[in-house]
């Protein structure tokens, strides 16, 4: 693998006005789907991704740049700094087919230049999209199969490590194994700390890339909060479905390009089937609608389950659902659900909400 240390901003066909100041990245979804559909129109693609950050890095480890053949790209790898090298790395790596290890300096002024709070230095690897490896994970990220990609950063050999099964040419131990599934259970992209007994340290880095379908957020009512919390949640990454069988609630016109689902909760979350990756709110204050979605909920990995309502309110929603023979599991409800930012109205509910859904994900 080549291997190059460059300084920001003198990439050979940097466009500055393109890259200086880059919109928000894409997701993982958009940016997969983009990749694919240069590959369908016969365009080489490069993907770059970030191995190893300074300390206030803008994008963590594991952020994505693709690049087409011609320049055009998707993602980020940094707040702008370095995305024009990283694209005219990525068009010789498309090129002549190798994989390349980078490594930037970044100084304070040039961080400054493009909104960071410092300077630093950060590796990014670029490789080209082809049939052999990215092939099955492409396929793989379509079924929504949760993956981890080991790469070994000296060779660019790869692994690609599910739940139950692992394929690639290279090879891992029990112990790798096991700590890239708990990556992978976490979602949580990075440097393998086992490493590669066989090599020195710097040639056994091996990096872990987790694809793990957006995380989902299941609303149960229509209610103003929702109306808030809803489109809130989707910028955050999350893929939100609310369910509501009050038809008058659940309309179109007051939850726009959202996903609404008329079902009852139980049905609706039957269907669902809430996983390690979901989170689910209950906002109506009608039993007849909540208790059914938390008693589902209750006994699925769900990483959060919060519902609205007083203390009082939670009591006697404590006393039914103990009486429901679910006692053990009731401290598992967020309730009053949210942090506790002193916000009354509707929005900032919906923001209290979202805050402690995302802390509680990240606590993991």
């Amino acid at each position: 693998m080549d291997e190059h240390a460059r300084v920001a901003g003198v990439g050979r066909r940097r466009n500055a006005a393109a890259v200086a100041a880059p919109s928000a990245p894409a997701t993982d979804d958009q940016l997969f789907a983009q990749v694919e559909r240069w590959r369908a129109d016969g365009r080489g693609v490069a993907l770059a991704t970030v191995v190893r950050t300074w300390g206030s890095s803008p994008r963590p480890e594991g952020s994505h740049l693709a690049v087409e053949q011609g320049g055009s790209f998707v993602g980020s790898v940094s707040g702008g700094c370095i995305e024009g090298a990283v694209i005219g790395e990525a068009q010789d790596s498309i090129a002549d087919g190798k994989a390349r290890l980078l490594e930037f300096g970044v100084s304070d002024e040039q961080a400054w230049e493009v909104g960071l709070a410092c300077g630093g230095r950060v590796q990014v690897l670029v490789e080209r999209v082809d049939d052999e490896l990215f092939g099955p994970l492409l396929a793989t990220r379509r079924a929504k199969r949760p993956v981890a990609l080991v790469t070994r950063l000296a060779d660019g050999a790869h692994a690609l490590v599910f739940d139950d099964a692992v394929a690639g040419e290279l090879s891992l131990d029990d112990v790798q194994l096991a700590e890239t599934r708990a990556r992978l259970a976490a979602n949580r992209s990075g440097a393998l700390a086992a490493g590669d007994a066989n090599k020195g340290a710097n040639e056994g880095a091996l990096f872990v890339r987790c694809h793990v379908g957006a995380p989902r957020m299941i609303i149960v009512g229509a209610v103003h909060i929702t109306q808030a919390l809803a489109p809130m949640a989707a910028i955050a990454g999350f893929d939100v479905v609310v369910v509501d069988p009050r038809r008058a609630f659940a309309t179109p016109e007051r939850l726009p390009n959202v996903e609404v689902s008329t079902e009852w909760p139980d049905e609706a979350l039957e269907r669902l089937q809430p996983d390690a990756q979901t989170a689910v709110i209950t906002l109506t204050h009608d039993p007849k609608l909540d208790d059914p979605a938390l008693t589902i909920a209750l006994a699925s990995p769900a990483f959060y389950i919060g519902s609205l309502g007083s203390t009082r309110t939670h009591a006697k929603r404590v006393a039914r659902l103990t009486e429901a023979g679910l006692g053990e599991a009731i401290p598992r409800i967020r309730a009053p659900v949210g942090l506790d930012l002193g916000g009354r109205a509707p929005a900032e509910i919906a923001v209290a909400i979202l805050a402690e859904v995302i802390q509680t994900r990240h606590q993991q």
